[in-house]
């Protein structure tokens, strides 16, 4: 079964051209290493719940938008094989203040496959 890296996280809307540049280039890498597929989408029908909601999790501003993203592989023990070689790779290396977005608002984490048609 693949396994699957998601990732919920804000981006100011003045930042987001910056944003998709940065992921062009990630989703570069990751194919590059062995990733299957690498994915970005830009919140749009993502109200703010009263008690849970997106937006909610990463407490997103009103001058940002909610990305909710995935990357899959072959397996967890392929994932970790790629991003070893991701992380070593030098077109990702960029200042940390440089970033287009807060990454301490960032959610991820690794899934195993449930369900797939």
């Amino acid at each position: 079964m693949a396994y699957v890296d998601g990732f919920l996280l804000a981006v100011p809307k003045d930042k987001l051209d910056a944003y998709k540049k940065m992921t062009e280039t990630g989703a570069e890498v990751w194919m590059d290493h062995g990733a299957l597929s690498y994915v970005e989408c830009v919140g749009d029908d993502v109200p703010y719940g009263e008690l849970t909601s997106f937006p909610r999790a990463v407490l997103a501003k009103d001058d940002e938008v909610v990305i909710f993203s995935w990357i899959t592989y072959e397996s967890k023990e392929k994932r970790d094989e790629v991003n070893a070689k991701v992380m070593a790779d030098p077109r990702l290396h960029q200042d940390p203040a440089s970033m287009p977005f807060d990454g301490k608002r960032m959610i991820f984490g690794g899934f195993t496959e449930l369900t797939k048609r």
